[in-house]
């Protein structure tokens, strides 16, 4: 099997860079909680370059406002073959996690589909043809 397709993405930071940040390469997502605990992953920088699996769903948090009364803010993006983002949701306050977890659970769990006017042709044919043995969608034959 064909190791996943990474590309380089800028991941942005949210909210105030003076306070709590992080990012998070969502892989599953715990729908019986409702807090960022929600969220299974491996963690990644913002505010820079790092290397990402095309298709993944990306978790940005930040806060603002002061220390000690600081506003929670949250964005959610995909990754593309063309090493861009593009945004599918966005939530602050008390309840980013809750707002936002369904659609997470959607993006993680749906079968994932080319964003309209993706170019495929930069991907190598042994690449999509294991992807598509790998969803079994023809036979080892080529069927």
């Amino acid at each position: 099997m064909t190791a996943p397709v990474t590309v380089a993405v800028d991941i942005p930071e949210v909210g105030d860079p003076r306070l709590k940040s992080w990012a998070k390469v969502v892989t599953a997502v715990d729908e019986t909680k409702s807090s960022g605990w929600a969220f299974e992953g491996e963690f990644i920088a913002t505010g820079g370059i790092q290397d990402v699996a095309v298709g993944s769903v990306v978790l940005v948090y930040g806060e603002r406002g002061s220390r000690a009364n600081p506003r929670p803010q949250a964005a959610v993006f995909t990754v593309n073959a063309d090493s861009t983002l593009t945004p599918e949701a966005d939530a602050s306050g008390a309840a980013w996690a809750r707002t936002l977890r369904d659609k997470v659970a959607e993006l993680v769990s749906g079968e994932l589909r080319p964003p309209p006017g993706l170019d495929l042709s930069a991907i190598p044919d042994e690449a999509l043809m294991a992807e598509v043995l790998r969803r079994g969608l023809i036979g080892r034959s080529g069927e």
